[in-house]
């Protein structure tokens, strides 16, 4: 049976960094309420005319690349998950491939806002499964600066920019991404949403105005369903497929508000020693947060590790992934 495993990853977070005491001379915070309730000291935003998220995927996929010493020209498809792509159309993923050199692959974008990563992971699976393709990168980008309302001090704190990608390639053995579960309920379309940019609300002079081409959130609903369905769907898995807490090598959580994560560690009972958490350097970086945790800890995974990673984002959208590392890091 033909399994798809990550081979490799590759990652990039802009240089310029924005920490709480700088928001706190933008919009009314302060470092204390920030790190109270969301556990996030400073994020990672993408400075510069005219650079989108391919700019920062583009270095991503380079640096996959290299450390996997993989030929553009080998790539099948590209998958780029975003919720902040650089244009409507073309794709995100179409713009990085050419960037990068890829020519002989079919590339696509798509919208599962923080799971998205998750999604883009179950597809690239599939492919894979199928017996077609042999190399695929999953990439996820965000400029999540680009939708912050810098004037409104409940959201501003929370979103960061970032990129990250992995190769996927077929595997004979027992390891790679041994089970899925994704889930959408519509419930949460009115809690998190951007209300103007899209064909039902198209831009204007008054829904620029009126600024609603930034994230809007209602806090309270979408804290309550992100911490309820995040850890059930964590140990939903791993029910599944009958594991234990000590039976897990790694957490992989989303990073969103450190209040969730820590809801769905103690839902696992995975020890916090053994869960990726880097949400107070870099905030939410919407679908990226899960391949980034993955690049930032590589050269400490081993070759069958156990790993749950686990997401939700507007929509609502949230998954569990189970996973059994395919490599030593490096």
């Amino acid at each position: 049976m033909i399994n798809a495993v990550i081979t490799g990853v590759g990652g990039y977070v802009p240089e310029y960094i924005l920490n709480n005491e700088e928001l706190s001379r933008m919009v009314d915070t302060t470092d204390e309420w920030i790190m109270t309730r969301i556990g996030i000291k400073e994020r990672r935003i993408l400075k510069g005319e005219g650079k989108g998220v391919s700019f920062m995927g583009e270095k991503a996929i380079k640096q996959l690349l290299e450390k996997t010493n993989t030929k553009p020209e080998d790539i099948e498809v590209v998958i780029c998950s975003t919720t902040t792509p650089d244009h409507l159309f073309p794709s995100t993923a179409s713009i990085c491939a050419e960037k990068v050199g890829i020519k002989n692959a079919f590339s696509f974008d798509i919208s599962a806002a923080c799971s998205g990563f998750l999604y883009a992971l179950e597809i690239g699976t599939n492919f894979i499964k199928t017996g077609k393709y042999k190399k695929i990168i999953v990439l996820s980008a965000e400029k999540m600066s680009s939708i912050t309302d810098y004037t409104d001090r409940t959201t501003c704190p929370l979103f960061g920019d970032a990129a990250a990608a992995v190769l996927l390639e077929p595997t004979d053995d027992n390891y790679g991404v041994l089970d899925v579960l994704l889930r959408t309920d519509g419930v949460g379309y009115p809690h998190l949403y951007m209300k103007a940019g899209g064909s039902a609300y198209p831009s204007s002079i008054e829904t620029v105005t009126n600024r609603e081409h930034f994230v809007y959130q209602e806090g309270q609903p979408v804290f309550k369903y992100a911490v309820t369905n995040m850890a059930d769907i964590s140990a939903e898995v791993m029910e599944k497929n009958k594991l234990t807490s000590e039976d897990i090598n790694w957490l992989v959580p989303h990073q969103a508000n450190l209040r969730i994560i820590d809801a769905t560690v103690k839902r696992t009972g995975v020890s916090y020693d053994r869960v990726m958490i880097n949400i107070e350097r870099y905030g939410n970086t919407s679908s990226v947060t899960i391949p980034l945790c993955l690049w930032e800890w590589e050269s400490k995974l081993k070759k069958g590790d156990n790993l749950i990673l686990t997401a939700f984002g507007g929509g609502f959208t949230w998954g569990g992934v189970y996973l059994k590392w395919g490599y030593n890091g490096k």
